[in-house]
């Protein structure tokens, strides 16, 4: 997935906490702070989370161009239309770092299209054809199963969706973008120069051929949104562009009590699909991203870019503290 282009993380060692496997009903949260507030909206389950994560990976590896990736993509968008959305593929042929032409297709889901005030949430659903990150040499050329690094954020966003389909309170349109051609960024093992533009490549389209009039209030991406022991920092080009949802996410998981999983300190800055919807399509867009400042192996955990990032790494607890921290920001919008 993508790159730390400059660690803005203050020194002092974080200890990861150890979160076990929680249902629906007893998904662990936080001691309750001074300023917590009432919940919200409905109830986010993190077991039906889990369970669309987990089968994103039945069809293996979605990477570019494999039956695979076409066989997961009708399925998110199958899902989408069951739960009341408007579904529509955006499909083009785009240029990867090494010139091989890839069939993407970004997935879009619209909740009410016909409210003018929207809310973007968006993740990315290819897998990283190479775990150029694993700490076996041999393993850099096998395609990478993404069950966090992909199908988390993903996942996150069908249960938000299928929580919303019998709605009538919410007083906002949701738009749910599942961005293709994410990881198919230059590996750490090619000649070629490493190069931003290489990542992405779904979101750079879909932020230079937005529909026409289209605009949205602010956009949340989701990014390893389910991995063991993940804590999310506040990343650096959401707080260039767009600090103020920053500091309303951050604030929000505080008052319900995720605070541990929602640190109020700095990660880093990373090239992911919000750069282009900031810079490109000009919609103020932060990414809830895992951040892991102890990793030896990676800031982006140890299972980022390698064989092991599958199912047996992904805890609900995680998944729980993302979704219903989402849950209180769509339902607290006016």
């Amino acid at each position: 997935m993508k790159k730390t282009i400059f660690s803005l993380f203050f020194t002092l060692a974080v200890v990861a906490i150890a979160c076990s496997c929680a249902s629906c009903k007893n998904a662990s949260k936080s001691t309750a702070e001074p300023d917590t507030v009432a919940l919200v909206g409905p109830t986010f389950c993190a077991d039906s989370a889990y369970a669309f994560a987990a089968k994103q990976c039945s069809f293996g590896e979605r990477t570019m161009n494999s039956k695979a990736h076409d066989l997961c993509g009708e399925w998110i968008m199958s899902k989408f239309r069951e739960f009341g959305t408007t579904v529509e593929a955006q499909d083009a042929v785009l240029t990867g770092w090494d010139g091989t032409k890839l069939k993407s297709r970004n997935i879009i889901a619209r909740f009410r299209p016909e409210h003018t005030t929207r809310i973007l949430l968006c993740a990315h659903w290819d897998s990283r054809p190479w775990a150029d990150n694993d700490p076996d040499s041999t393993n850099w050329r096998k395609p990478v199963m993404a069950a966090n690094d992909g199908a988390s954020g993903v996942a996150v966003m069908l249960e938000l969706a299928r929580l919303l389909q019998n709605d009538t309170t919410l007083n906002i349109g949701v738009d749910f973008v599942c961005f293709d051609a994410e990881d198919y960024g230059t590996p750490q093992w090619a000649t070629t120069p490493e190069s931003g533009d290489t990542w992405a490549l779904g979101a750079q389209y879909w932020a230079e051929n937005l529909p026409q009039g289209y605009e949205a209030r602010y956009g949340i991406l989701l990014d390893m949104v389910g991995g063991e022991g993940a804590r999310f920092y506040q990343e650096g080009v959401s707080k260039q562009y767009a600090n103020e949802i920053v500091n309303k996410v951050w604030r929000t998981a505080s008052q319900i009590g995720y605070s541990s999983f929602f640190p109020m300190k700095d990660g880093g800055m990373i090239t992911d699909d919000h750069v282009p919807v900031n810079e490109k399509a000009g919609i103020p867009c932060i990414d809830i991203i895992a951040y892991y400042p102890d990793c030896q192996q990676s800031s982006f955990g140890p299972t980022w870019h390698t064989v092991n990032d599958t199912m047996e790494h992904i805890d609900p607890n995680v998944l729980k503290a993302v979704g219903q921290t989402l849950v209180q920001v769509l339902y607290s919008e006016q």
